[in-house]
């Protein structure tokens, strides 16, 4: 495939940056180990010993992804620590300014079907974890009814990041920010 991992002194380090950029680009299902390996200057068997399976090394990847959007709000918590609207519209900020492939979670869901699956827990575990931080920030700023405002903003965040990647940045998404901030004006404003 023709993609190469910058040097890394560890391994697994190289294997997890390899799979991360290979499965965005071509998808889960379109990278072999062979090609993730071949990517990450190692064989097939290191691979394995850090992760045991494919399916093991998507999970990693949707995990890895997760902590990057905890941290996401870490960053919101500090600096604006007492200010729940600031950080539902620095969320909304961020959400806004998404790639054109979207969210990782939400492709390896549409990718991975199987239930059982062990990426399949990552996603909805991670996709519950971000809805419900949502409602606890909407009921933080005295949204009228915080559990639709978050659905809306979960919702609107969702098809944000599909618009764009059927239709282009041009498209609806391009409207994601003016509308997500509508929805929460219209509840608070309603309180």
């Amino acid at each position: 495939m023709g993609l190469t991992c910058p040097s890394k002194s560890r391994p697994r380090d190289r294997i997890l940056d390899a799979a991360r950029d290979m499965f965005r680009k071509f998808g889960i299902k379109g990278c072999g180990v062979d090609s993730i390996a071949e990517a990450a200057g190692t064989n097939k068997m290191t691979l394995y010993r850090h992760f045991g399976s494919k399916d093991e090394l998507v999970a990693e990847c949707l995990r890895d992804q997760a902590r990057a959007v905890a941290d996401k709000w870490a960053e919101f918590d500090a600096a604006y620590p007492d200010d729940p609207l600031s950080q539902l519209r620095a969320w909304v900020k961020m959400s806004a300014t998404c790639d054109s492939r979207g969210c990782d979670l939400a492709n390896a869901a549409i990718e991975l079907p199987d239930e059982d699956h062990p990426a399949r827990k990552v996603v909805e575990d991670f996709k519950r974890s971000q809805r419900d931080r949502l409602a606890g920030l909407c009921r933080r700023v005295g949204a009228r009814d915080p559990e639709m405002l978050a659905d809306t903003l979960s919702l609107l965040v969702e098809g944000a990041r599909v618009s764009r990647q059927s239709v282009g940045p041009e498209g609806p998404c391009a409207r994601f920010q003016r509308v997500a901030e509508a929805a929460i004006e219209a509840s608070i404003g309603a309180a």
